[in-house]
C-alpha cells in the first residue's frame, strides 16, 4: 500500500510540475505579446515596396510605452511615435482590424498632398520608401489633398505604396492610444504566388 501511495503522489507531482509549466508559459508568452513585442502579417500592397504581401514581422510594442491593452491608456511614458516611423495601429473605422502605415505628420504638424507630392509644414516630405505606381493624377484625396493640421495626440499616416493605400488621406488621423507599436523587423515572409520562401527578406530591419 506504502508504495501504490507514493506513486500517486509521485504521479499527481509530476502532474502539478507539468500543469505549472504550462500555465507559467502561457502567462509569459501574454505577457511578451501584451507589452513587448507582437507577431503580424502582412496581408495587402499598401506599403511596397517596404513591405509585400507575406510578410511576416515583429513590432515592438514598448517603445511608445506601456499602455493598457484594452483602453491604450499610457502606463508608462516612454517617447511619441516620429515622422517616418512605420506603425501598427486599430484602424479607426473598424478597431477589430490592424492596419499599418508610415507616419507622415506628429501633432500640429500641417500636411497637404498637392499633385501626388507630400507637403509637412510647407516642405516636400522625403521619404526615399514611398512610391507612386501610376501616373496619372485624379481627382481625389489620393493625389490632392486640403491642408490639414495634425490634432493633439494624434498622428497622420499613409502607405509607401502611395497610389494604393487606404490611410489618413481618406479617414484622417490615428489617436496615440489606437497604436500598437512600432514594426522593426521581417522573421518570415512566404511569396504565394510563386510558393517560395523570400529566403533574402528573413531578419530585415524595416526601414
Amino acid at each position: 500500500m506504502l508504495k501504490k501511495t507514493a506513486g500517486k503522489v509521485m504521479e499527481k507531482s509530476v502532474l502539478r510540475e507539468y500543469v505549472e509549466a504550462i500555465i507559467i508559459a502561457l502567462l509569459l508568452a501574454f505577457f511578451i505579446r501584451t507589452f513587448v513585442v507582437q507577431a503580424f502579417k502582412i496581408p495587402s500592397g499598401s506599403m511596397i515596396p517596404t513591405l509585400l504581401v507575406g510578410d511576416h514581422i515583429l513590432v515592438n510594442k514598448f517603445g511608445y510605452g506601456v499602455k493598457n491593452p484594452l483602453t491604450g491608456t499610457e502606463w508608462i511614458t516612454v517617447g511619441d511615435p516620429q515622422r517616418h516611423d512605420v506603425i501598427v495601429f486599430k484602424y479607426p473605422q473598424n478597431e477589430s482590424q490592424d492596419f499599418i502605415k508610415r507616419v507622415v505628420g506628429v501633432a500640429g504638424d500641417r500636411v497637404e498632398v498637392v499633385r501626388k507630392k507630400v507637403f509637412v509644414n510647407g516642405e516636400p516630405f522625403v521619404d526615399p520608401n514611398a512610391v507612386n505606381m501610376d501616373p496619372e493624377i485624379i481627382p481625389s484625396p489620393r493625389d490632392n489633398m486640403a491642408l490639414v493640421t495634425v490634432p493633439p495626440h494624434s498622428v497622420f499616416v499613409m502607405g509607401d505604396n502611395r497610389d494604393n493605400s487606404h490611410d489618413s488621406r481618406f479617414w484622417g488621423f490615428v489617436d496615440l492610444k489606437a497604436i500598437r507599436g512600432k514594426a522593426f523587423m521581417l522573421y518570415w515572409s512566404w511569396d504565394s504566388v510563386n510558393f517560395t520562401v523570400r529566403w533574402s527578406r528573413l531578419g530585415k530591419i524595416i526601414p
